[in-house]
């Protein structure tokens, strides 16, 4: 097995966004008289709000449409964008390793709200493609969205290696026959450069 690409997601992985997507989120919807709660918010990690939302719309017993949620949200969210933060320890990795390998991003999130993540951030150019929830009719834990990252960078999926931050897209990655690695013990260290590294050599020494 040798590592051809690296797939990484964006909120939660590059960008520092869930509590700005939290914040967003429980804001839209107290207007509509729903509460969420951060726990079951966090617990969906990955998955797309289109799935997310209307679930717990239905589970408070209050009609929500969707689509005008999603622009309030969208809206409140952009708002507070130029607070956004990275996570230096995983961008590092997309730094390390640009230009030598295939990079992609493969996220759960809407093409407008990621792209202006990693523009905002100015890594966007880093990357050879970006897969969002609008590309694959599945979303995360089904591996759809890293399969058509993989395809698109022309590399075949066991080849791959995901970063991650939550248990949807580790599952994906997972199903999708890809290592993984999950970023949340390295978010604020530096040690994951080294450790993709490692693991890298280790690959293709094998």
């Amino acid at each position: 097995m040798r590592l051809r690409a690296l797939i990484f997601d964006c909120d939660g992985t590059l960008t520092d966004t869930m509590g700005l997507h939290y914040s967003s989120w429980r804001r839209s919807l107290a207007g509509h008289g729903i509460a969420l709660s951060e726990e079951e918010f966090f617990a969906n990690s990955g998955t797309p709000s289109s799935r997310v939302i209307p679930a717990v719309a239905n589970r408070a017993g209050v009609p929500l449409e969707f689509q005008e949620a999603l622009e309030e949200k969208e809206r409140y969210f952009l708002e507070d964008l130029p607070n956004l933060k990275m996570f230096d320890s995983v961008v590092a990795v997309a730094e390390k390793y640009r230009g030598q390998l295939p990079l992609a991003v493969a996220s759960g999130g809407t093409r407008r709200l990621v792209e202006s993540q990693l523009k905002q951030v100015n890594i966007l150019h880093w990357f050879d493609t970006v897969v969002t929830c609008e590309d694959t009719e599945k979303h995360k834990p089904d591996p759809d969205v890293f399969l058509e990252a993989a395809r698109r960078l022309g590399v075949n999926a066991e080849d791959c290696c995901v970063f991650e931050d939550g248990d949807p897209g580790i599952e994906a990655a997972d199903r999708a026959e890809m290592l993984c690695i999950d970023v949340r013990p390295y978010r604020e260290q530096r040690e994951i450069v080294t450790a993709t590294r490692e693991m890298l050599a280790l690959m293709d020494a094998g």
